[in-house]
């Protein structure tokens, strides 16, 4: 029984409602609200995780079948990826048609930079230093994008947009390092709500709504929630290896 069970049962009835009544938030009901919130954010991603694995696996058998490789899978993410960062550049030419092309791009490159390990492995491809170069792929299509960000916003003289794009970025690296060390010492790494799969989602919502003003404040949204992870895989690495003493 935890502390804070243990706290309110002490209290007594008549004493969580005193505390209620004076103002204070009794230590149970707080805890049993932050479990109830992690378990929420954990079944919401949990929900579209499995709903997102299972269109995958669809589109990977169809695939397995053909003669397609992974090695030209992760080739065409890395192009489609960078080809959307070309785009972004040119986004004040015509903002409508290149930001939402852009967008489109960017999520099929991103798409096919995610389907090539599962590729690899349904068809017995497999190997080492294949999934070496997958990690090293994924960087390399999110720098490409947020690197053509940040200079949109070098060019608007958005100074402060500027140094989100940055800490974005080295969030982002960080949160899968993060998950590549922990899972180099045997420790569960793939924990938080900022993955790869969400980053996407949140630089393809900005370039959406970057004709409305909108990609700064993905960026923003961005750099929070990749920071958060960090910490969170960092704190969740910190509880495994406790437990195992």
């Amino acid at each position: 029984m935890t502390a804070a069970r243990l706290d309110c049962l002490a209290k007594g009835k008549g004493g969580l409602w005193r505390r209620v009544i004076a103002g204070q938030r009794p230590t149970c009901i707080a805890g049993r609200g932050t479990s109830l919130a992690r378990a929420g954010l954990a079944a919401v991603k949990r929900g579209y995780t499995d709903g997102t694995r299972r269109l995958a696996s669809r589109s990977i058998g169809g695939l397995a079948r053909t003669r397609v490789t992974p090695n030209a899978l992760t080739a065409a993410g890395i192009t489609l990826c960078g080809a959307a960062a070309v785009l972004v550049w040119f986004g004040d030419h015509n903002q409508w048609l290149i930001y939402w092309s852009a967008a489109i791009v960017f999520v099929v490159g991103s798409v096919l930079d995610i389907l090539d390990g599962a590729l690899a492995r349904l068809s017995d491809k497999a190997t080492p230093f294949g999934a070496f170069v997958d990690s090293i792929s994924d960087r390399v299509s999110e720098g490409f994008i947020l690197t053509a960000v940040a200079l949109v916003f070098s060019r608007h003289r958005n100074e402060v947009a500027l140094a989100f794009a940055v800490v974005a970025m080295a969030g982002s690296f960080l949160v899968s390092y993060a998950r590549a060390k922990a899972e180099l010492l045997g420790l569960k790494g793939d924990v938080g709500l900022g993955s790869r799969a969400e980053r996407v989602v949140v630089i393809t919502g900005g370039l959406t709504f970057a004709p409305w003003g909108g990609l700064q404040y993905a960026i923003y949204f961005l750099a929070a929630t990749a920071w958060l992870t960090v910490l969170q895989r960092v704190l969740s690495a910190r509880s495994q290896l406790r437990s195992r003493t």
